[in-house]
Order: C-alpha cells, then structure tokens, then sequence
C-alpha cells in the first residue's frame, strides 16, 4: 500500500496593514495584557483562599477524630 503524499505547507502572506487596524491590533493587545494581569491577580487570591479553606477543612477532620477517638474510650 502507498503513503500518502505529503502536502507542502507554506507560510501565507499576511495583507498589507492599514493604520486602522494597526491602531485596533494595539488596543487589543493593550487589553490582553490588563485582562492577564487581572487574572493573574484573582489567581493567586483564589489560591490562597483555597488553601485556607484546605487548612480549616484539614483541622475540623483533625479534630473531629480526635473527638471520636475520646468518646470510644
């Protein structure tokens, strides 16, 4: 049985830009970079939340055993 041919690819050539779209190119990246540092933010916060909320959930086990423990004997 035969392989399949390759295809060739070849870069496309991107159109000449107007100043139009340079201008709203800008403000969309302008716009992703505030919008990833936002993120980033709420990220970390989350992160953190998360893992007091880990810590408290860890400690209320903890103690719930121990009190378990205790009334057994």
């Amino acid at each position: 049985m035969a392989a399949a041919r390759r295809q060739i690819l070849r870069p496309t050539i991107a159109p000449p830009a107007t100043p139009q779209l340079q201008r709203q190119l800008q403000k969309f990246r302008h716009r992703l970079t505030q919008e990833r540092s936002a993120f980033e933010r709420w990220m970390a916060r989350l992160k953190r939340a998360f893992r007091a909320v880990e810590k408290h959930q860890h400690q209320a086990s903890r103690l719930q055993r121990r009190i378990t423990r205790l009334e057994e004997t």
